[in-house]
């Protein structure tokens, strides 16, 4: 371990930001708990959190209630209900819009308020009410939940609301998470230099280890466990989604769950009385975007925006990554955490070093130390945006339990296209004072892949996945490459090239697209 000194006698700046209460909330509908709406999750997290705290006064004096954008249940001013529940009058109320990565992006900008002195007491809350939603449908229902006002004035809003995917994408299929992922995911076996085999292999032994660390998580959803088989392997109870990820690869957002953060100034904290063993310290918050459109991206397995705000996250909190004690990776899938263990240096660059096993690392890709704090979106849960506030949350109890000890958290949206970083301990930044970066001028100067989609003629194939519905495989998309090196979409419904997609490593295999984007290889 690698802690920081920390003098109780220290003078501190006090502008600094701290993280003093945190709170979490998981209720199961689906074993006879009652539900709960997900302003109502929000604000009984919150509660928690002030509980938490050990201080007093903390959500009344709120400068700024921000929420998590929600999917389950929508409200025309989520923060707005927040506020009223809890007695704040703060100066802004904000959501964010969509995207993974806003729940880290929020932290790190009230951080960055927080120091430049523009606020004292800032809260962030999410919460999700799936679970509820979809068995109220089951039952041909409707949750009389709360309703706003037409005239209801909005929020502030968090966020790029850029459609994440051009007309192009959209129209060849490149949309849902659920088949993009797995584009990522073939594309990194074969950097790997893994057969089919191994490689399947490899993603049970790291959700294996995921479902684990859910064990021992009291406000994951599922703390079964799973053996490596029971998660690679597809089965009744765990079809295959989109080769190869089967449905206990990707992440759980039918669940009911609900976090709540209050992030303070030292002074405020002081003044509420909030007990020095509460305090966990925002060292360092950064953030970043890769090309916007993935058709655009230099390759399909790795994110030089989230290398870079990783790269400036270490600089500003003055730690080097092998100073790291714990971490929790964005767990969407598997191909998000490997890309950004990667990225971040947690496992060496890619090299395949033969069959994955569980003397690997840990996870059984070299890892040093666990990746995640919480269990991760299949099995702790994966509220749709909100994930990283859980992942924050329960860090900062790990790192309450390991004083001195270095956490690193980090956010992604869309399709590992926006990402952020965050560096917390108990003992105060060796530099004095918070840090904030965002290197996009780094990233958006990189070299950017072109899109052909009237390509007709040879290409070369760059990853490759087949959807499947519960009937079974609907639709093969492939990524490929064009002579000049343009990237251009594919599809195919034939059944011997989804299978060989399946069993055969096609990636760097030739073909050829016709006008209507469908495939062939060659020789067949």
């Amino acid at each position: 371990m690698h802690r920081y000194r920390s003098d109780v006698n220290e003078q501190l700046d006090p502008h600094l930001p701290v993280i003093v209460g945190v709170g979490q909330i998981t209720v199961r509908p689906d074993r006879g708990e009652t539900s709960l709406e997900p302003v109502a999750l929000m604000i009984e997290a919150l509660r928690r959190a002030e509980t938490d705290s050990g201080g007093s006064g903390l959500l009344a004096a709120a400068d700024a209630v921000r929420t998590v954008s929600q999917l389950s249940w929508r409200y025309r001013n989520t923060p707005m209900l927040v506020a009223e529940a809890i007695g704040a009058r703060p100066r802004e109320l904000a959501t964010s819009v969509m995207g993974g990565n806003l729940a880290g992006v929020m932290i790190a900008r009230a951080a960055a308020e927080i120091q430049a002195g523009e606020a004292e007491v800032i809260l962030l809350c999410g919460g999700e009410a799936t679970r509820s939603v979809s068995m109220a449908r089951a039952a041909g229902q409707r949750p009389d939940w709360t309703t706003q006002p037409d005239d209801t004035p909005p929020p502030t809003m968090i966020g790029d609301e850029r459609p994440l995917v051009s007309e192009v994408e959209s129209a060849r299929g490149i949309a849902m998470p659920v088949h993009v992922y797995p584009l990522f995911e073939n594309a990194l076996r074969a950097r790997l230099g893994l057969s089919i085999e191994q490689h399947q292999q490899r993603l049970g032994i790291l959700w294996s280890a995921f479902a684990e660390v859910a064990r021992d998580n009291p406000q994951a959803w599922i703390r079964s466990g799973f053996s490596p088989d029971e998660i690679a392997r597809p089965a009744e109870d765990n079809r295959m989604i989109s080769f190869p990820y089967t449905k206990r690869l990707c992440s759980n957002n039918q669940v009911d769950q609900g976090s709540g953060l209050i992030i303070t100034s030292v002074a405020a904290a002081t003044a509420a009385g909030v007990p020095r063993d509460r305090w966990v310290f925002l060292h360092a918050g950064t953030e970043a975007v890769d090309h916007w459109n993935v058709s655009n991206r230099a390759d399909l397995c790795s994110s030089p925006a989230l290398r870079l705000a990783g790269r400036d996250a270490c600089a500003l909190a003055e730690i080097t990554v092998d100073e790291i004690d714990h971490v929790d990776l964005y767990s969407c899938f598997p191909a998000a955490v490997q890309i950004g263990a990667i990225e971040l240096g947690l496992v060496d660059a890619p090299a395949s070093d033969g069959p994955a096993g569980e003397d690997a690392g840990w996870g059984g890709i070299g890892a040093r130390l666990p990746l995640t704090v919480t269990g991760g979106m299949s099995f702790a849960g994966g509220p749709w945006n909100d994930y990283t506030s859980h992942g924050v949350a329960t860090m900062v109890d790990v790192l309450r339990e390991d004083p001195g000890s270095i956490g690193l958290c980090t956010a992604n949206g869309g399709y590992t296209t926006e990402h952020a970083v965050l560096v917390l301990s108990t003992a105060p930044p060796r530099r004095g004072v918070y840090g904030h970066s965002e290197p996009q001028a780094e990233v958006d100067a990189l070299p950017r892949v072109e899109l052909d989609d009237a390509w007709v003629g040879p290409v070369t194939v760059e990853s490759a996945t087949v959807a499947h519905d519960r009937s079974g495989p609907t639709h093969a998309i492939v990524a490929a490459r064009t002579p000049s090196g343009d990237r251009t979409w594919c599809r195919s419904t034939d059944p011997a090239f989804m299978e060989a997609v399946a069993t055969t490593e096609l990636i760097g295999r030739r073909g050829r697209r016709s006008a209507d984007g469908s495939i062939d290889l060659d020789g067949d």
